[in-house]
């Protein structure tokens, strides 16, 4: 039961969208969330080794840019699960030719679209509708001592973001700037 997930490139090397259709009938709806098997070709040998979910209720609320350094880099699979978000990632490898582009999407459960986030990108999101939630499947524990970030308005960034920010964690406003001895993340 349940469609298959369409796969979808983005401009930054890794990151995909994927779309899980929902196999609708008299009684509801089924989707898939994940499927080994169908993301073998992006996932790999990498498994799921930690499951959180997130509830932000205030709409303009920005969670992010966070990352974990090697080797405790992680993997990421966001979908939404109630509401709606602005959901951002920023390539911070090392070599890449996206280094320090971002690519975002809308998220919302009607759209059934996740991003799925390599290792060596920044992730994080706004809030456009009030009591949004996320899931996230990681392929890494979190670790605290290997936990980063970048501010999300940095101007090296220059990442848009469709509402005024209206609420923002201390940890997240005092990540650093990215200045000229960045040189990105390495695996």
């Amino acid at each position: 039961m349940g469609s298959k997930l369409n796969i979808y490139p983005t401009p930054i090397d890794g990151l995909v969208v994927i779309e899980s259709p929902p196999h609708t009938d008299e009684r509801g709806a089924f989707s898939r969330i994940f499927c080994a098997h169908e993301l073998n070709a992006i996932i790999g040998q990498r498994r799921i080794a930690q499951i959180n979910h997130s509830l932000t209720v205030g709409p303009g609320t920005v969670r992010g840019m966070h990352f974990q350094y090697p080797p405790q880099a992680e993997m990421k699979l966001v979908r939404c699960l109630k509401g709606r978000v602005w959901d951002v990632a920023v390539d911070l490898r090392a070599n890449s030719p996206t280094f320090l582009q971002w690519h975002a999407e809308e998220l919302t459960p009607t759209n059934t679209r996740m991003m799925l986030i390599p290792e060596g990108l920044a992730h994080g999101f706004q809030v456009l509708e009030p009591a949004s939630e996320l899931l996230y499947l990681h392929t890494a524990a979190y670790t605290p001592d290997s936990e980063g970030g970048v501010r999300h308005d940095d101007p090296r960034l220059g990442i848009t973001w469709p509402l005024a920010v209206t609420d923002l964690s201390l940890r997240d406003a005092n990540h650093p700037l990215i200045d000229s001895r960045f040189s990105g993340l390495y695996p």
